[in-house]
């Protein structure tokens, strides 16, 4: 990215465009990325296949052939066209001072760090120099921001954790369990479903993150808050009530 600008912008091979505010995990940064991201939705138009927000940068996917007929006037092309409409969006969301976003529903969610729950939470207090109670109360005692939604339907990318529980991926991902909450880098996460994974699995929530049946089928969203507490084993499986879900 070029110092002298606020932001850069590429293509994603032939059917999508990025705009990049920094590459990096901040909140000020992310905050401007939906603002840029809810401008794109509040203007979109035939031919937009999908608006995905990361971390800090917004990339929009598209069927060229659809698009062509919106951009067929620009005297240099689609790709130029779309260039211009990311502009645009910087210039009348992104620029603006970064503020409170409007998505901040709070969450709180359960979870057991018990024995079978967390099968990497020992390992972690050991290569940390923490006990085991140490990482538990470090780990639930900070309201995380919720960066983006991605890897697995409902899967949120939160931070950031404290500086003493950051911890590298695995080597290699193992199978992890539906509810399985994980720790890599300065990040948290929740794995929504039954998945391969390679973050360490400190605790699991008895919350369901997503269910193909409702509607919608996903509740969190880039910009919601979320912070974890403790329960029991015996908390956990009697965790049966539709009024305690999300």
């Amino acid at each position: 990215m070029n110092p002298s600008t606020a932001f850069s912008i590429y293509p994603l091979g032939d059917s999508a465009i990025t705009i990049d505010l920094g590459n990096s995990i901040d909140e000020q940064l992310n905050i401007r990325a939906l603002a840029i991201h809810d401008w794109l939705q509040a203007h979109r138009f035939h031919g937009i296949a999908d608006i995905i927000i990361a971390y800090s940068s917004v990339s929009v996917f598209y069927d060229p052939i659809l698009l062509r007929m919106n951009s067929q006037n620009h005297p240099n092309g689609m790709y130029n066209w779309l260039r211009e409409l990311l502009k645009q969006a910087w210039a009348e969301a992104g620029s603006a001072p970064p503020g409170i976003s409007t998505r901040n529903h709070h969450f709180r969610i359960p979870v057991c760090y018990e024995a079978g729950y967390g099968p990497d939470l020992e390992w972690v207090a050991s290569q940390k120099g923490l006990s085991v109670d140490e990482v538990i109360t470090l780990h639930h005692s900070i309201a995380y921001r919720i960066y983006m939604i991605g890897f697995l339907p409902g899967f949120p990318y939160m931070g950031k954790i404290a500086d003493r529980l950051a911890i590298a991926r695995k080597a290699r991902p193992v199978p992890v369990i539906a509810g399985g909450v994980g720790i890599a880098g300065i990040q948290t996460g929740i794995y929504p479903l039954n998945s391969p994974g390679g973050w360490q699995i400190i605790g699991r929530t008895p919350v369901q993150l997503f269910d193909r049946q409702a509607d919608p089928p996903i509740h969190l969203q880039t910009g919601d808050s979320i912070q974890f507490y403790p329960i029991t084993r015996e908390e956990f499986l009697d965790w049966k009530s539709p009024d305690e879900q999300l």
